[in-house]
C-alpha cells in the first residue's frame, strides 16, 4: 500500500481503476479488507474535526462536543451507513417442499432506518415485502436483514425500494416480488418545508405483482390488514 496516501485515497484509486461505482447507495465490502474499517474510522475522525472547526465549535473546551468527530466516524461505519461496508446478510434458504410446496404469498413487515443522500438527514419507515413462492424459501428474519442492510447507506427512497426488491430477488430464487414502502423524511421535517405530517409512499411491483390484477390487490389487502393489526 502506498504509505503516503490515507486508506480512503488507497481504496477510492482501486475503484476508480476498477470502473467500480460508489455513489453513496453502493455496496464496496468486496474493495474492504478485515482491518480497514478502523483505519477508515480514524481517518474519518480527522474529517470531522476539520468540519467541527470550520462550523467554529470549540470541540477542546466544550465537553458535550469532545468526542464528537469521532463518535460521527463511528455512526457512519457502524450504524447509518453500514450497509455500504459490509458484505450482504447471510439469508441461508431451504427448499420449497417440506410434504407438500407452498404456492401461495409471504408478505413481511420490516421496519427502516435509513438516510437520504442529498442532506444525510434521517428516513425512519416500514417495508411491506411480499413475494410468490418459488423453489427455495428463507427464514422470516431474513427479509427484514436484507431490507435494513439495503437501508443502511445514503439512498432516496425510490432506489431502496428497487434495491430491496432486487435483494429479494436474489435471495429467493422468484421474480415474483415486491416491495411497499412507507416513510417519514428528515429533509421534509427538519429542514426546507419543514413538514412533521409528511409520508412518502413508494412500490416496486415484479412478475406477477405486476401482471396480475388479483396477485397486486391480495398484496395490498394485505398490507392492510397488517396495518390494521401493527400496534399503535
Amino acid at each position: 500500500m502506498d504509505t503516503s496516501k490515507n486508506l480512503s485515497q488507497v481504496i477510492r484509486d482501486r475503484m476508480n481503476n476498477d470502473g467500480k461505482r460508489f455513489w453513496a447507495g453502493d455496496n464496496i465490502s468486496d474493495y474492504l479488507e478485515e482491518d480497514d474499517k478502523e483505519i477508515l474510522i480514524r481517518e474519518a475522525t480527522v474529517a470531522f474535526e476539520q468540519v467541527l472547526d470550520t462550523l467554529l465549535i470549540d470541540r477542546k473546551n466544550d465537553p458535550n462536543s469532545q468526542g464528537t468527530a469521532r463518535r460521527l466516524a463511528k455512526m457512519y461505519y457502524n450504524e447509518i451507513m453500514a450497509g455500504r461496508y459490509e458484505s450482504s446478510p447471510n439469508a441461508t434458504s431451504f427448499p420449497n417442499d417440506s410434504g407438500e410446496k407452498y404456492q401461495g404469498m409471504l408478505v413481511v413487515r420490516s421496519e427502516l432506518k435509513s438516510i437520504c443522500s442529498h442532506h444525510h438527514q434521517p428516513v425512519s419507515g416500514v417495508a411491506y415485502i411480499g413475494i410468490i413462492a418459488g423453489p427455495k424459501l428463507i427464514g422470516l428474519s431474513k427479509y427484514t436483514r436484507i431490507a435494513q442492510w439495503c437501508a443502511r447507506r445514503g439512498t432516496l427512497q425510490e432506489e431502496l425500494c428497487m434495491d430491496i426488491a432486487r435483494e429479494i430477488q436474489v435471495a429467493t430464487n422468484t421474480p415474483d416480488v415486491a416491495v411497499y414502502i412507507q416513510a417519514t423524511h428528515g429533509c421534509c421535517e427538519n429542514r426546507g418545508i419543514m413538514a412533521h405530517s409528511s409520508l412518502t409512499q413508494t412500490t416496486v411491483l415484479k412478475g406477477a405483482f405486476k401482471e396480475d390484477a388479483g396477485v397486486k390487490k391480495e398484496f395490498f389487502d394485505n398490507i392492510k390488514l397488517q396495518q390494521d393489526f401493527a400496534p399503535r
